[in-house]
């Protein structure tokens, strides 16, 4: 499903944020990604949303080779994945139903299908009843599940979260943690990044830690 085979990224400076990465991340399989500021995570995290590209080495995510799609082929790949960022970025100006419909629109879902969808996704986070709500009216943990909503909607066959409960309290991490699991347990390969190293104990899953743009650990 998500393949690193002899990734090396360098910006300018020169910086290298990843030396030689060597994945492989299964179909169905619930990953957490950790290591400090500078590990190089994000860089990772922007080559499997196509964000970024290799230096020199392939990435391959569901069939794709990330390094060789055009505009067109990036715009089709995108709508195949989901992805959570850590500040949300929901749309201000439009519903919570407005803001996880808007994958299904972009996709071109008849209206009939989008609303039922929609209607599916934000039962299975409980938030069906904020669905006219605008986000600056729900509290944090809801526009987190908002934008989880949105991820999920269409269906991606790779989820990537990064820190999705790094601004929550505990109880409600937990719950996204749970929430997160659940979309797994369907079939979608979940990749999370946190710092949150308790969580990760707790969760039992398998831990990929980078250190200085290097796979440091890979623990099942």
């Amino acid at each position: 499903m998500i393949e690193f085979s002899h990734v090396y990224k360098t910006y300018p400076g020169p910086i290298h944020a990843l030396k030689n990465i060597d994945l492989q991340i299964g179909k169905g399989e619930f990953v957490f990604l950790t290591g400090p500021s500078g590990a190089g995570k994000t860089s990772l995290f922007k080559m499997i949303s196509a964000f970024d590209t290799a230096t020199s080495g392939q990435v391959s995510v569901a069939g794709y080779n990330i390094s060789a799609l055009n505009e067109n082929k990036i715009a089709e790949y995108r709508r195949k994945i989901g992805v959570v960022f850590q500040d949300f970025r929901l749309l201000k100006d439009r519903t919570i139903f407005e803001n996880v419909a808007l994958p299904l629109q972009i996709r071109g879902d008849r209206t009939s299908v989008i609303q039922r969808r929609v209607q599916e996704v934000l039962e299975q986070v409980g938030l069906s009843h904020k669905y006219d709500q605008f986000p600056e009216f729900i509290s944090g943990g809801e526009q987190q599940r908002t934008a989880i909503a949105r991820a999920i909607v269409h269906q991606p066959g790779v989820l990537i979260a990064d820190e999705p409960t790094g601004n929550l309290d505990p109880q409600l991490s937990e719950e996204i943690m749970d929430l997160l699991e659940r979309v797994c347990s369907q079939g979608t390969t979940v990749l999370v990044a946190t710092h949150d190293h308790e969580m990760v104990k707790r969760r039992n899953k398998r831990v990929i830690r980078l250190k200085d743009g290097l796979v440091v650990e890979d623990q099942a």
